[in-house]
């Protein structure tokens, strides 16, 4: 259906375009009369400040030269009639002659600068007087050169004091004028100044508020709409449907666009409605393929770990054997002492490691498989077989106890905190130098019975520290020394499940020390 004119003229106002259009050619108005009156201000300002700088300044500082020289010509005169020694007049006729060129100076200055006529016929006044009192003064000067000492005196304090103080009183009235006028010019100066800034103040005053209104309108009527529609777009995005459209009323732009999104809001819903029925089969077939993978993956860790950790025991048994079979009648009984002890310790190496894994096992497949059967036992006897195992299996290592005299009684599974121990002393050994130097100490306090293993191995890395009881986890410094990353795992889950605590404090480089907080009571 075609607009009628008037329609499309009343579209063509209504637009958010032409408003701002018009906010603008407003705007410019405002900012360019602001600053023609602040120039015609200005202007109205140099005038009176032109006058004060140009005339009455310097005739103010000409006249008050005009005083202090001639005052200086009377005391020079004066000076010439006292000097006693050819150089005193020589000297006194020389300032006579420095200050007669000075006030010339002065007179041609502000003859230059003085163009009011109600100043000159004064000035004329004293420039008369002055030339007289001037023509005395030499009069004087040549008496007391040719000897007349006491005439010229005479004519001194009578005729020549006559000339100058006529002179010195019209330059008086004249300087008394002038400051005067000067200082009205200083005040029409300030005035004007202080009406230029009160004008100026009253229209900065008018202009903030004709801006200030603009940026109202602007924020209520513009940016506050746009603001709020590119929230809701935003909670659309957010997959947010139950929302209110604004100004879907409005006949401008900010209309349009509104009713733009309520059109949005509607595909919105349809597409949130497909969204969530291919999201629930993608769920279930990502819960599945998740499922597989982490089976693939832990099978594959599990056969890795498994490869690498029972080749080594396993090719030392059959070195052994085999050397065993070549050299069995050759062999002394020493030797084969010596290898049986390699061959069982290599064996009981993998009974560890068989241990470990099916308890690891048991752990990941649910607590509830791995039960704690606590039973009063002597924590210092399992400590000592412990130590002593690992003195048959690791003979370099020297492993210290430090247990005291007294059974150290506590409710415990001596089974899970045999493995426990021996793990934590199984790996003091293996992370410390050929001459491992182990220490275990147990101390029995009130309530609880506290457990150290100290070595003076390799130490753990600090950014390790955090995470060595995490399974399969091994630190940085420990690349080439075999481990499957759950003994420590075991430890702490064996600890707390008798409701005790584990913790490390090691420095990399000087050695580590694990320490087990456990219960007295059962476990």
């Amino acid at each position: 259906m075609a607009r009628t004119p008037s329609q499309i003229l009343r579209a063509r106002f209504t637009s958010l375009h032409a408003r701002l259009s018009v906010i603008s050619v407003l705007l410019f108005a405002v900012i360019a009369g602001f600053g023609l009156f602040t120039i015609h201000l200005f202007n109205g300002f140099n005038d009176v400040s032109l006058d004060l700088r140009g005339h009455w300044l310097p005739s103010t500082r000409l006249l008050g030269d005009l005083n202090n020289f001639t005052s200086d010509t009377r005391t020079a005169e004066g000076d010439y009639l006292l000097a006693s020694r050819p150089a005193d007049h020589k000297a006194a006729l020389a300032a006579i002659a420095s200050l007669a060129h000075a006030v010339e100076q002065a007179e041609r200055g502000y003859e230059r600068v003085t163009t009011r006529a109600p100043d000159r016929p004064l000035y004329n006044a004293f420039a008369a007087r002055w030339q007289a009192y001037r023509q005395v003064a030499a009069r004087v000067t040549a008496l007391a050169a040719a000897g007349q000492q006491q005439e010229a005196i005479e004519v001194y304090h009578t005729t020549s004091r006559l000339a100058y103080n006529a002179a010195s009183d019209v330059l008086g009235v004249l300087t008394d004028r002038t400051v005067e006028q000067a200082r009205q010019a200083s005040a029409r100066t300030e005035a004007a100044y202080t009406e230029a800034l009160v004008l100026i103040v009253l229209a900065l005053l008018l202009a903030g508020t004709l801006l200030a209104g603009t940026l109202v309108y602007i924020r209520r009527r513009v940016s506050a709409p746009l603001i709020d529609l590119a929230g809701t777009m935003r909670l659309l995005a957010a997959n947010t449907t139950e929302i209110r459209v604004d100004g879907v009323s409005r006949q401008d732009e900010i209309g349009e666009m509104a009713r733009a999104v309520v059109v949005f809001r509607a595909n919105a819903i349809a597409l949130m409605q497909s969204q969530q029925a291919l999201a629930r089969q993608a769920a279930m077939l990502e819960e599945k393929l998740a499922y597989e993978q982490n089976l693939t993956r832990q099978q594959r860790n599990f056969v890795a770990m498994i490869s690498h950790e029972f080749r080594t025991p396993l090719t030392v048994i059959d070195a052994h054997a085999q050397r065993l079979i070549s050299m069995k009648d050759h062999i002394a009984a020493d030797g084969l002492a010596e290898r049986a002890g390699r061959i069982r310790s290599a064996v009981q190496r993998m009974t560890a490691l068989m241990e470990n894994l099916l308890t690891s096992t048991r752990l990941v497949d649910g607590a509830a498989s791995l039960k704690v059967q606590a039973a009063t036992l002597d924590l210092a006897t399992l400590l000592r077989e412990v130590c002593a195992l690992h003195r048959e299996t690791a003979p370099h290592a020297v492993i210290d106890e430090d247990f005291g005299d007294l059974a150290l009684p506590i409710s415990g599974d001596a089974r899970l905190l045999f493995q426990t121990f021996g793990n934590l002393v199984a790996n003091a050994i293996k992370y410390s130098p050929d001459e491992a130097h182990v220490r275990v100490t147990a101390r029995q306090e009130l309530g609880h019975t506290t457990v150290t293993i100290r070595d003076k191995g390799l130490g753990i890395p600090p950014p390790d520290i955090e995470s060595v009881f995490n399974r399969y986890y091994r630190g940085g410094n420990v690349s080439g020394i075999t481990g499957t990353g759950v003994g420590l795992y075991l430890a702490r889950t064996v600890v707390q499940l008798h409701g005790g605590e584990i913790s490390v404090e090691s420095r990399q480089g000087a050695g580590s020390a694990f320490t087990v907080v456990l219960p007295n009571g059962a476990g």
